[in-house]
């Protein structure tokens, strides 16, 4: 197997337009994910469906963004990241104008399934700033994309809620499809190709085995609370889940051309970080969780603020905005410390901004602060993992590393959305004829959330400590990366 490597020093391109291309792609796709919360309530006249029905429009995205984000990342390795983009962008477009066309339950569902398929882009994003940029600008630069995730999930609610109040409900992924095509553009006239490729065959056998384990994992997660946690149907998706995941490991670790090295995940700073990705995963997206149901809620709850979904997506804006903004900072720290130091004192902030949310979600300043505080840690964190897996994967395994990386985080949120699911749906309270999650339940989901950062604090403690920096010379190898990016320039 051949690998072509180009020096980052001799021909790099102007960084700027290029990292504001890539995270502004980041921000496109991941405003995909919250675009249609605000209409889920509405889905089932809309499309003429059952509320079961019109449910999937939300799975099918997460199952297709399971399969896609691996899949995604072991092609850009081997055809090219950019090209890989450029595609990822297209499945948006079209998942965008299929539902924008829609007016049932299957061409919605096929649309969103589209549209999921596109969410490779982020971790491909970050992987060829890896081969295309110099080494003091990578920290930086990776920080940046690693923010478009929250910031486009944030600032989806409010943007989408307007929409969604004073036009057609299509407008939205109409909306979406416009911003995608400008996205294309863009990364096809300003990002150039990632001169690094493995070549090779693609491993079918790896990608159909771990697509039928994520798939079979997810799908009871997701449903879990419907068909009932002790139900045949969950039970049976759970076993052959452990049973495919046995098989695609067993499959990983025999054939030449992993989706997946799994002998390289398998190094602790590999295996470390995607493992404090679950967790964190987990603590980030409990906010989501708790923040927009504590506004909506009757003041009559006694702590609900009666506010509307405009509100509650205005509440969650700061978080993203913060994000982006903290980027820049925790790329100095990374330079400074290294990604270990940036990642822990993430998981310190996110732990004390969900210790203040514990007993301070009374208000609408309070909730915007606290959502600041932890979207600060997040962004933090979330800049420091792609570090973390780059300084430990060879050049060649960047985008499947990145991307494996990726969907860890995915299934943290996975998790977190079933376990907030059960607790709000087990700790209730009456209000008239209706009954409500109760603030003990809020209460303990942030408590979890607190404690699940502080999780990711502890293993994130036992990450190797990287070597001392080099010279300025362009890194060509995992353990130079890993000193890049813990140079101070």
């Amino acid at each position: 197997m051949s690998i072509s490597t180009t020096s980052t020093t001799t021909t790099s391109p102007p960084t700027g337009p290029i990292v504001a291309v890539l995270a502004f792609a980041g921000i496109v796709v991941s405003l995909m994910q919250t675009l249609v919360i605000p209409i889920i309530p509405s889905l089932p006249d809309y499309l003429n469906a059952s509320p079961s029905d019109t449910a999937w429009a939300i799975t099918g995205t997460l199952l297709a963004a399971a399969v896609a984000v691996p899949t995604m990342g072991r092609l850009g390795d081997m055809f090219g990241k950019r090209r890989m983009m450029l595609i990822s962008v297209t499945l948006l477009v079209a998942g965008s104008i299929v539902v924008a066309l829609s007016s049932s339950v299957v061409p919605m569902i096929i649309g969103r399934v589209l549209q999921g398929l596109a969410s490779g882009l982020i971790p491909l994003g970050i992987s060829i700033m890896r081969d295309i940029l110099p080494p003091q600008k990578l920290a930086g630069a990776v920080a940046m994309m690693s923010a478009s995730l929250g910031v486009g999930g944030a600032l989806g609610l409010p943007i989408a809620a307007i929409i969604a109040e004073y036009a057609d409900w299509h407008m939205l992924f109409w909306t979406s499809a416009a911003l995608g095509i400008v996205a294309a553009v863009l990364i096809f006239r300003m990002v150039p190709e990632s001169p690094v490729r493995t070549g090779g065959k693609f491993d079918f056998a790896g990608a159909i085995s771990l697509a039928i384990a994520l798939i079979a994992l997810l799908l009871p997660i997701s449903k879990g609370s419907d068909w009932g946690w002790t139900s045949t149907t969950t039970l049976a998706l759970l076993a052959i889940s452990l049973v495919a995941f046995l098989v695609w490991g067993w499959w990983e670790l025999h054939t030449t051309k992993p989706l997946v090295d799994l002998r390289v995940s398998a190094r602790r700073q590999v295996l470390l970080t995607n493992v404090a990705s679950i967790v964190f995963g987990f603590a980030m997206f409990a906010a989501s969780m708790v923040f927009p149901q504590v506004v909506q809620l009757p003041e009559a709850t006694g702590f609900g603020l009666g506010g509307s979904m405009l509100l509650s997506g205005l509440v969650m804006a700061p978080f993203g905005i913060v994000m982006m903004l903290i980027s820049p900072v925790g790329s100095k720290i990374t330079n400074a410390y290294g990604p270990k130091i940036t990642l822990m004192l993430g998981a310190v902030i996110v732990a004390v901004g969900y210790g203040i949310g514990i007993f301070a979600m009374h208000s609408i300043w309070q909730l915007v602060m606290i959502a600041m505080i932890i979207g600060t840690g997040v962004g933090l964190a979330y800049g420091a993992m792609p570090a973390l897996i780059m300084g430990a994967v060879p050049p060649s395994e960047t985008g499947a590393a990145n991307s494996f990386n990726t969907l860890m985080r995915s299934l943290g949120t996975s998790f977190a959305s079933a376990i907030a699911g059960v607790i709000l749906a087990n700790m209730t309270m009456s209000l008239g004829s209706s009954v409500l999650p109760s603030e003990e339940a809020f209460s303990t989901i942030m408590a979890l959330a607190a404690g699940s950062a502080i999780a990711a604090l502890i293993i994130t403690a036992f990450l190797p400590k990287l070597r001392a920096p080099i010279a300025d010379t362009a890194p060509e190898t995992a353990d130079d990366i890993a000193s890049a990016l813990t140079s101070s320039k």
